[in-house]
């Protein structure tokens, strides 16, 4: 039963001989083989996984000094670069590409011992918070097959959920890593934008700040989290914008107390339709915080603009990207390009370049506003999503507690840290009535990854259930 074990646990094990990296590439090789097609996590695997663990286990026996992720099998997201095996953004237009080059965050991470076991879905081009695509299909969420696993880092929640492998990789630039984190019942950290280089983007490298996507991870706890982020942080020439290594060490630093941690708690960020359910179960966690010697304080928001006009600018930021991106593609080739994602392009070709720079004073008005609220408080608690997951063939729901909602965007909560790059994660809590995860947000203020992270963990390790897994 592997997939109940920690990164950290695996390698220690692995580290006193107690297990080698075959054994542990095999075994998780066997549940993917048993179960993938039941929720169609993996889109590819890396044919010489084996070889790779062997070489390995070969250092091991050699004694030689190895990495926090020494053996450990790891996903890589169908959107991220990895060297001699396929990536395909979840496009047709991409379906037998295969790199001659590592993103500076697969580089780390195999600098680190990580082997990469596969690639995991995505809707193309990561564009929605489901994961669906012409090329592979769906990714189903493995606590119930009929709904989704969310998206867009949709398949590597699924694997991570349904203990195909013990640790993946993801990017977020909407909520692709919280979301899926909520549905399929794992943790989800995005830390602060920059934090880990974004290196996909080479040709329009200062492109890629807006609209502030980044890559994280999909793990069992935030001790794994916290150590995939030790191993991937700092800067790199290739990401004009990647920060110097701030969180050093900061696995060791988790099991630090909260006595006397700010906790803002907000139900709706005075914007969003929440299921009653969900806000129940995410508010009955609030004591628990209080037990671990934080205070905690209900909170009313106000940006000073409704759900309508807020998501109009987000999508303004994302959709007028896609349309420079993939505008060529939707040209020359439209039937590799699916309805909503072409939905997008269209809706991106709308506006002009003053337009654009328009949304800039929006965003820096959003800033603001949470700097007021950082100001008071350390960190800001949340219902992750509006609704528990729903069928995967929808794009989201219509209704949320009777009320008609715009089912593509008006039931993510977490937009807001994407338009201010601030830390941001999912921390599984418990389940809905009909037996389906809930998360809750969990977010900190610029550069308070560590925060994020420790509170993150004296939650877990007093709270969660344990090695719990769908099949």
């Amino acid at each position: 039963m592997l997939e109940q074990f920690g990164v950290s646990e695996l390698v220690s094990q692995m580290k006193a001989k107690k297990l080698s990296p075959v054994e542990v590439t095999d075994y998780f090789l066997k549940r993917i083989e048993d179960h993938n097609d039941k929720i169609n996590a993996l889109v590819t695997l890396n044919e010489n996984v084996r070889e790779e663990a062997k070489k390995a286990e070969e250092r091991l026996i050699k004694e030689e000094n190895v990495g926090d992720f020494h053996g450990i099998p790891i996903a890589i997201k169908d959107l991220t670069l990895t060297k001699g095996i396929r990536t395909t953004f979840g496009s047709p237009a991409f379906q037998h590409y295969i790199p001659d080059r590592d993103a500076v965050i697969v580089e780390r991470l195999k600098r680190a011992g990580a082997i990469v076991i596969g690639k995991t879905n995505t809707p193309e081009f990561g564009h929605i918070g489901t994961t669906d695509n012409l090329l592979f299909g769906a990714t189903k969420n493995p606590w119930d097959v009929s709904k989704t696993s969310g998206g867009s880092s949709g398949g590597s929640a699924a694997a991570v959920g349904a203990g195909l492998v013990p640790i993946a990789e993801g990017n977020d630039g909407g909520g692709s890593i919280r979301i899926p984190a909520s549905f399929c019942g794992v943790y989800g950290f995005k830390p602060t934008y920059g934090a880990i280089p974004n290196t996909n983007s080479t040709a329009n490298a200062f492109g890629s700040t807006a609209p502030f996507a980044n890559h994280g991870v999909l793990s069992h706890s935030p001790l794994d989290a916290a150590l995939f982020l030790e191993n991937t942080q700092g800067p790199s020439t290739r990401d004009p914008f990647s920060l110097p290594a701030y969180n050093k060490e900061v696995s060791q630093k988790l099991k630090g107390n909260l006595k006397g941690v700010r906790i803002a708690y907000t139900e709706n960020f005075g914007l969003y339709e929440v299921d009653k359910e969900v806000a129940h179960i995410v508010e009955s966690t609030l004591s628990k915080w209080e037990e671990l010697g934080c205070t905690v304080e209900k909170i009313d928001m106000d940006f000073g603009m409704n759900l309508e006009e807020f998501i109009t600018f987000f999508t303004s930021m994302w959709y007028s990207s896609a349309a420079a991106g993939s505008g060529p593609l939707l040209n020359e080739n439209p039937e590799w390009v699916s309805d909503s994602y072409k939905a997008m392009i269209e809706e991106g070709t709308k506006l002009n370049a003053v337009q654009y720079k328009n949304l800039d004073p929006i965003r820096t008005s959003i800033w603001n506003k949470m700097q007021d609220f950082f100001g008071s408080y350390d960190l800001i608690l949340s219902p992750t999503l509006a609704v528990p997951a729903f069928d995967y063939r929808l794009l989201g729901p219509d209704k949320i507690n009777g009320k008609k909602i715009s089912s593509v965007s008006d039931w993510l909560l977490t937009h807001l840290y994407n338009t201010t790059g601030f830390p941001a994660a999912s921390l599984p809590i418990g389940f809905s009535a009909s037996g389906l995860p809930i998360g809750l947000q969990i977010a900190g203020n610029r550069f308070q990854d560590e925060l994020v992270l420790r509170a993150s963990y004296a939650y877990d390790e007093k709270y969660s259930e344990r090695k719990r897994f769908p099949f």
